[in-house]
This record gives C-alpha cells, sequence and structure tokens, in this order.
C-alpha cells in the first residue's frame, strides 16, 4: 500500500490570555507533536478519552484550526506551507464529516441550495448538469432525490447524518476526516451509517481519519488505530492487533473499560483511577504516569517516545517495552 497522509510532530497549543491587556499566562496543550501516517484506501482511528486531543489532531490536517508546529504530507506535498489558492484545490481532496449533523448543516438552506452551493464553487459539473449530480449524491449515500426541496430541521438526526456524508462527497474527495459521525445517532442508526461509509471507501477508494471513542465502534471500521492521551498517542496497531494484543497500560484501561459480551472472556483489571490531568498544566515524564498502576520512577521522569515493539505496533511506555524484552 502507498501512503496518502503522513503527519509528523503535530503540534496545537491554544493560548490561554487573561486581563485587560489579555496577556498570554498559560497554554491548552491540546496536541503534543503527534506523528502517523495513513495508508491509501484504509481507515485509522483516533481512540482516546474526551479532551485527549483527537478532534483537534483531525481539524489541524485541514487547516480548520491552524497548527502550531509539524508537517501534514497530503500525497507528499505539505498541506500547512499551501497558499490560499492552492488550499482552495486541496479541499476538493480533503474533506470533513461533523460529529452534529444539524449544527453542522445551515438551517437556512434547502439540501439542494446547500449541494448546488458547494458544486458550484468548486466547479465540479456544468450548470446543467447540477440537478442530476445533487440526485446522485442523495441517492448514493441512501436518501430519495425528492427531499431536495426539506430544510435540515425536516430531516431526522440519520437523515441528517447522511447530509452530511453527501456534502462531503461532493466535491469528490480522496480523504475524509470524521469526527465522531456516528456519536450522537441511535445505536440502530449508527450501524447503518458506519456500513454506509464502509461501502463508500470500497465503491470510491476513500481514506478515512476516524474520530471516536466507541471501542466497539472503532472495532468495526478501522484498519489501523491510534490511542490518544492528553495530546500524545501512545500506542500505535494495526486494528485486531490493538484489540487482541494491547500492551499500554492507557489501552489496556480503555479496553477494559467496555462491557463484555462473551462468556468466559476475562478482563485484564487494569483500572484507571481520577481523572485525565489539565492539558494546561500537564505531569512530567509520561503523561499517564500519575493514574498508571504500572508507573516507576522513570516515568515521572522521562517523556516516552513511540518505540516499535513490532514492525507495525509502536508503544510509547518504557515499563511495557522492557518487560516485553525480558519475555
Amino acid at each position: 500500500m502507498t501512503t496518502l497522509l503522513s503527519v509528523k510532530g503535530l503540534r496545537k497549543h491554544f493560548p490561554i490570555r487573561t486581563g485587560v491587556l489579555s496577556r498570554t499566562t498559560g497554554a491548552v496543550q491540546a496536541v503534543n507533536d503527534i506523528s502517523f501516517s495513513i495508508d491509501r484506501g484504509t481507515t485509522l482511528s483516533l481512540v482516546g478519552e474526551s479532551g485527549s486531543g483527537k478532534t483537534t489532531a483531525g481539524r489541524c490536517l485541514l487547516r480548520l484550526i491552524e497548527p502550531d508546529a509539524g508537517q501534514v504530507l497530503f500525497e507528499n506535498e505539505d498541506v500547512l506551507q499551501a497558499t490560499p489558492a492552492r488550499m482552495r484545490a486541496l479541499r476538493r481532496q480533503m474533506q470533513i464529516i461533523f460529529q452534529d449533523p444539524f449544527g453542522s448543516l445551515n438551517p437556512r438552506m434547502t439540501v439542494n441550495a446547500m449541494l448546488r452551493e458547494m458544486l458550484l464553487f468548486h466547479r465540479i459539473v456544468p450548470r446543467e448538469e447540477l440537478n442530476g449530480r445533487i440526485a446522485q449524491l442523495l441517492e448514493r449515500v441512501g436518501l430519495s432525490s425528492t427531499v431536495r426541496d426539506r430544510y435540515p430541521h425536516e430531516f431526522s438526526g440519520g437523515q441528517r447524518q447522511r447530509l452530511g456524508i453527501a456534502r462531503a462527497l461532493a466535491v469528490e474527495p480522496r480523504f475524509i476526516v470524521a469526527d465522531e459521525p456516528v456519536s450522537a445517532l441511535d445505536v440502530s442508526i449508527q450501524a447503518q451509517i458506519l456500513n454506509l461509509l464502509q461501502d463508500l471507501q470500497d465503491e470510491l477508494e476513500l481514506t478515512f481519519l476516524f474520530i471516536g471513542h466507541n471501542l466497539d465502534v472503532v472495532r468495526h471500521i478501522s484498519t489501523q488505530v491510534a490511542v490518544m492521551y492528553l495530546g500524545h498517542i501512545v500506542e500505535t496497531a494495526p486494528v485486531e492487533t490493538l484489540f487482541e494484543d494491547p500492551v499500554h497500560p492507557y489501552t489496556l484501561s480503555l479496553l477494559d473499560a467496555v462491557p463484555v459480551a462473551k462468556a468466559g472472556r476475562e478482563k485484564r483489571a487494569i483500572i484507571t483511577p481520577g481523572e485525565p490531568p489539565s492539558p494546561i498544566n500537564p505531569p512530567s515524564g509520561c503523561p499517564f504516569h500519575p493514574r498508571c498502576p504500572m508507573a516507576e520512577e522513570e516515568c515521572k521522569q522521562r517523556k516516552q517516545q513511540l518505540e516499535p515493539l513490532t514492525a507495525d505496533h509502536q508503544i510509547a511506555c518504557a515499563v511495557q517495552m522492557r518487560k516485553r524484552k525480558e519475555g
């Protein structure tokens, strides 16, 4: 497989300004020097607790939020160095599906107007072909072309998310950030939307960055998984490897929190006490060490870097790495 997107040293800190003069007194360290890559036609999922930096990372890739540092290479072109004119062209290739399907749709625009605007702005098809293209988009996401004159409030949550997917597909992208696209939907509708995304991926050879916290959903849709904690990636592996042989203590605790459905399956009894530390004042060394049952003195002193456990499995945990090497 060839790499479509490569992220190197991505960082985003949000300044905290106080007082009449709005002086910077600190920063929310949302994303801290993360790196990963996504192969063409695959799905990489970012998972972690709320506040781990998943959504910020996804939006930085598309420059919906401007990163502070790093590289985002889309087919070896650095998106972060693109001029406004070049960025307009790149937005045809890189799209997003938002978590809240209602909040992401303009309540004053009909479905027809919303899709028509995108097709005209990016000059996807001639004007005389707009109606046919809009009907094709709606049918592709499982909606009738007869809904084109309706407004967002006239649809259910699942239908609105289908509209969000149609809007993302309108410009014929190759890469889509799916930011928790099913978390606000009923379970039965979640399955329909996930199946739709997979069908579209197979049909159109799409590449996804899927952001989520429901591990059952992540396992269903992912090719690779990267686990985030307090702005850091602490483990990354192929999806089945991560679920069958998790190594980082934080990954173990996430999986241990998932209800056991199969008889005879044992939990790993990895308990994570307390709440995540504040990203304004993160702990020294490994960010997980204040909550980690395996933490040692070196964890408090030394920052942990992702190291290869195997050819396609990386972890940022010196303790677990040592234990694996010792057998």
